[in-house]
């Protein structure tokens, strides 16, 4: 069992009081989620936003507890269990570098990771990351976004993206496209907007409306080849491999996230049923699951390329944040959710969590191969 430090105690009780703060905004950005005003001018989103950023690159210093969020994944995963007690969507709709800038951590060189950072400090600004297809879903070596030479020494993108976060509001970012047929030519490339043939749009979502998810579409959009990543790697280490370091780190966010919304669920059921006694099991189950993600963490910070344990915490997490509100469901009385829409809301959001950053059913069928090999069954 993991055991969190003085400096960590102190940024789960930071983030579960800004986690309150969130919870403020939730149903006006539930209602409005375009609405960028709102979140430009909330003072917690900026932290967060600085507190996300590499210290070398932030506005201004934090508290040496805020720090830890940076300095671990086991960091991540308590900021984010208590940010998202308080609302997952506003969560989502925060301007950080996200998977983007765990991508160029992993696969840019110096000049890259100063100069994406140093943008982003600059404007603050949505980023994106764009890997999954219609067509080919969670698959990412079944992409067919192209990066093409262009005959001046760089490259022409033509393709399309779906369901990326920030699609339509994101002003940098990265996205993954094929420069031949095998799976190391899938390569990862930094991309600002405006700029030519790159064009966007919004989904409509039922839920985790904060995070505006749309799609991308890339119409031979001129890549600089310096805005190609993983060029100093070798060539087995430039595409894929650091991608699944990025979602190693992500994944555990995500799943903290997921968590966090389930506690926020249970929390709500054991306010509108004082006294009740009901809620122990699932009360005991979420306790449970989040020792497994503190302990994934800590595995996750000695070996970031173990990703298993990484992929069961994930899978475990979203599943049992979706029988909590089930449970919800039961363990209340008709038309409640009526009375109470940011319950409601939580509900719808909830789901997305099956599906954000690799979907349970992707991550089992990399699971299965390492229980079968562990006597289990698959």
């Amino acid at each position: 069992m993991a055991e969190l430090s003085p400096l960590l105690l102190e940024l789960r009780d930071m983030s579960r009081e800004l986690g309150g703060e969130l919870r403020t905004m939730a149903l006006a950005l539930d209602a409005d989620p375009a609405d960028t005003e709102m979140l430009r001018e909330s003072p917690t989103l900026s932290f967060l936003r600085v507190v996300g950023t590499p210290k070398a690159f932030r506005a201004y210093d934090v508290p040496a507890h805020a720090e830890q969020f940076t300095e671990s994944c086991l960091g991540r995963v308590v900021c984010n269990i208590e940010l998202a007690r308080g609302d997952v969507s506003v969560l989502q709709a925060v301007a950080a570098p996200s998977l983007a800038g765990f991508t160029v951590d992993a696969l840019g060189d110096a000049a890259q990771q100063d100069a994406f950072y140093r943008d982003f400090a600059k404007y603050e600004p949505w980023t994106f990351f764009g890997m999954t297809e219609a067509r080919g879903g969670s698959d990412a070596t079944a992409m067919h976004t192209s990066l093409d030479p262009d005959g001046d020494g760089g490259f022409l993108l033509n393709g399309a993206k779906r369901y990326v976060a920030n699609a339509d509001r994101g002003l940098m970012g990265v996205v993954w496209a094929r420069t031949g047929t095998s799976s190391l030519s899938i390569r990862a490339v930094l991309l600002r907007r405006p700029a030519p043939g790159f064009s966007s749009s919004s989904l409509d979502m039922l839920g985790m409306r904060g995070a505006r998810f749309g799609e991308m579409v890339f119409d031979a959009v001129p890549v600089p080849r310096e805005m190609l990543l993983g060029a100093h790697l070798p060539a087995s280490r430039r595409g894929l491999w650091g991608g699944n370091r990025a979602f190693t780190v992500v994944r555990l966010q995500i799943a903290a996230q997921a968590l966090g919304a389930a506690f926020a669920v249970r929390d709500a059921v054991c306010a509108l049923r004082p006294g009740w006694t009901g809620h122990e099991l699932m009360s005991a189950r979420l306790d449970a699951a989040r020792e497994l993600l503190y302990d994934a963490a800590v595995g996750a910070d000695l070996d970031p390329d173990a990703r298993i344990p990484v992929a069961v915490a994930k899978v475990h997490a979203a599943e049992l944040a979706v029988e909590t509100t089930r449970w919800a469901e039961s363990a209340l009385p008709p038309g409640t959710f009526l009375d109470h829409p940011l319950l409601e809301k939580w509900c719808r959001d909830i789901y997305a969590y099956q599906f954000m950053d690799g979907t349970s059913n992707l991550l089992r069928l990399a699971i299965a191969p390492s229980a079968g090999a562990h006597g289990e069954d698959s």
